[in-house]
């Protein structure tokens, strides 16, 4: 890697050739837990696709009401607690911290097989998107730690395989787990438990022991692989709890009035906009809890933000002030929108519309999503580092790509009744998809200094989590549920015009990527001397 001597960011941030630190055996080997680590979030996080089928039958839900359990009700929690979550990682050990969230949301896990109803269930999700917060700040923080830049994409890369790995194996081990608990126990089963509730207790209880492990791992100095070692705060509790008052209401408001006037009134003027937003999205769609979290979410990340900027200038100029970091976290977050439609949706509708059975369903759907999002995604990160060293914007390219890529396979595979094209072409718009993840992530960590990585990548995983989590899975169930007809007095979705209705959001990412595309040259170089300029001692 050259170095640049006209650029006050790239002196401090960027390490020359000749005193640049390399991974060691060690980080590796961190990585590979953190990979371990990745996959069981996925597994739990992405369980209820395969089990959707048996939920929806048991508990009488309709598409839009699986969309938002597959969804909202998980991202919007998880986005929330990944904003105080991401300062705790920048403040306190990154390892005790997700030793911690991993052990919860194992636990939560399994208590979603205690649910018996919609209320109950959500619950558990929630309690889920809690503590699966903690992985990927402290994860991205730990991974920059421990690998140079020129190496930080590929790690990257390699963490985020864990996100295909465990989501394809999710498929299989659902499947595997209801089939021989139905035959086990056709009737008086254990508690009652239908086969879907025993999966989630199967899976969930293993991840305690990993956390474990996981706290077995050295806590790396901050900052040390980028030559800017940070000591981490004296009292991170006293911001976490800060930081956590800040998106809970009545708090915010108080909050708010604590900066004075017209902070209040800005609060309160945003806070009644959403509401009534909200509401008019609820007589629309008839979908209360999907918009009321949805409402409550972005609420408390307006209220975040707004007391970010107050006691952090330069944190909040480096990430909301920052047209680059901003776009590409939409423009990803839209990727990222199709990617957690299709994964959440392609099980069910193999199942009801293709009429394929839940064992092969889940084995070649499963195998299939594991390897085309590895090999996309340790493609994607290789290509976008390559792309990096002759193009300060090398790696918006690839998430262009991303876009572009899976839209002609979803529209074959969704419009075909052939299994096997249809398999295919899954296949492909995974692969294709999962090439932007590495770069849009290494993109978000290399525009902020290493002290704010955790709360970048917070920041980062609210475009993936409140805008593709939150939409994409509801948005086909709620067209499907639109488009869809009355047979004996039930709802029957159009579940292939639901996921076909993804291709409409390409045009916006790609709007927003060409824009990041040519404001992130300029602010890579200009990090040092804007958080100077908010007040950043460096």
């Amino acid at each position: 890697m050259t170095l640049s001597a006209t650029s006050d960011a790239e002196s401090i941030v960027n390490a020359n050739a000749q005193g640049e630190k390399s991974a060691t055996g060690y980080s590796w080997y961190v990585l590979t837990v953190l990979v371990v680590v990745y996959i069981l979030n996925f597994i739990d996080r992405q369980i209820v696709s395969i089990l959707a089928v048996d939920i929806k039958a048991d508990l009488g839900l309709t598409d839009a009401d699986m969309g938002f359990l597959g969804g909202a009700a998980f991202a919007v929690f998880y986005a929330l607690f990944g904003i105080p979550l991401g300062r705790l990682a920048d403040n306190w050990s990154r390892v005790r911290l997700l030793s911690v969230g991993l052990a919860l949301w194992s636990m939560m896990t399994a208590l979603s097989g205690f649910a018996r109803n919609q209320v109950e269930l959500t619950l558990a999700r929630m309690g889920v998107g809690v503590g699966e917060a903690t992985a990927s700040p402290t994860a991205y923080s730990l991974i920059s730690d421990y690998f140079p830049k020129r190496q930080r994409a590929t790690a990257l890369a390699i963490y985020s395989s864990g996100l295909y790995i465990g989501g394809g194996v999710s498929l299989f081990i659902g499947a595997l787990i209801v089939k021989a608990w139905n035959e086990a126990y056709p009737v008086g089963a254990p508690m009652g438990l239908a086969g879907w509730q025993a999966a989630f207790l199967a899976v969930g209880i293993p991840g305690v022991l990993v956390a474990l492990w996981v706290s077995t791992l050295r806590e790396p100095v901050r900052g040390a692989m980028d030559g800017v070692e940070t000591a981490s705060s004296p009292t991170p509790f006293r911001a976490f709890a800060s930081d956590l008052s800040m998106i809970v209401p009545p708090f915010t408001i108080w909050g708010a009035w604590k900066r004075g006037p017209a902070a209040l009134a800005i609060n309160i003027v945003t806070g009644a906009a959403i509401a009534a937003f909200a509401s008019w999205m609820i007589k629309l769609t008839g979908n209360f809890p999907q918009w009321s979290a949805v409402g409550f979410g972005y609420y408390a990340v307006f209220s975040w933000a707004s007391a970010l900027r107050a006691r952090d200038a330069a944190t909040f100029k480096l990430i909301w002030g920052t047209p680059a970091f901003i776009c590409t976290t939409l423009g990803y977050g839209l990727v990222s929108l199709a990617a957690y439609a299709l994964g959440f949706w392609a099980a069910p509708y193999a199942e009801i519309v293709l009429k394929l059975p839940k064992a092969e369903l889940a084995f070649i759907l499963g195998a299939n999503g594991a390897l085309s999002g590895f090999l996309g995604v340790i493609i994607g990160g290789r290509l976008a580092d390559a792309m990096r060293m002759k193009n300060p914007a090398g790696r918006i390219l690839m998430i262009i790509f991303g876009v572009v890529g899976p839209i002609i396979p979803i529209w074959i595979g969704y419009t075909t009744d052939n299994s096997t094209m249809f398999y295919t072409m899954n296949f492909l718009a995974s692969m294709l998809a999962a090439t932007a993840l590495g770069a849009a992530a290494a993109t978000t960590q290399d525009l902020v200094l290493p002290r704010m990585r955790g709360t970048a990548t917070a920041a980062f995983f609210l475009g993936t989590t409140l805008v593709g989590l939150s939409f994409g899975p509801y948005m086909v169930g709620q067209i499907s549920d639109l488009a869809g007809t009355m047979v004996d007095g039930k709802l029957v979705g159009d579940l292939r015009f639901g996921i076909l209705s993804l291709i409409g959001v390409a045009p916006i990412a790609l709007a927003l990527l060409v824009a990041a595309y040519r404001t992130v040259p300029t602010a890579e170089r200009t990090i040092i001397a804007r958080a100077r300029e908010a007040g950043e001692p460096v």
